[in-house]
């Protein structure tokens, strides 16, 4: 996993499919299924690793962009 639509495809794999409407939102969201396939003992510790820094990132990246508008 590289990216955004990385994460968002592994997350499909299990069922999840997040579009609220704002980019930022959909990561967040994404990043609370994430926690809760994890937690349910679904996914490996470095996939979950992974996807959540990938998350971390992008959110990040979203939260310059707000800053700047």
């Amino acid at each position: 996993m590289k990216t955004l639509y990385d994460v968002q495809q592994f997350l499909e794999k299990y069922g999840v499919l997040v579009h609220v409407g704002k980019r930022i939102w959909d990561i967040e969201l994404m990043a609370i299924e994430l926690d809760n396939i994890n937690h349910s003992g679904l996914i490996d510790k470095h996939d979950y690793l992974v996807a959540k820094l990938i998350l971390q990132r992008e959110h990040e990246i979203e939260e310059r962009k707000e800053k700047r508008s």
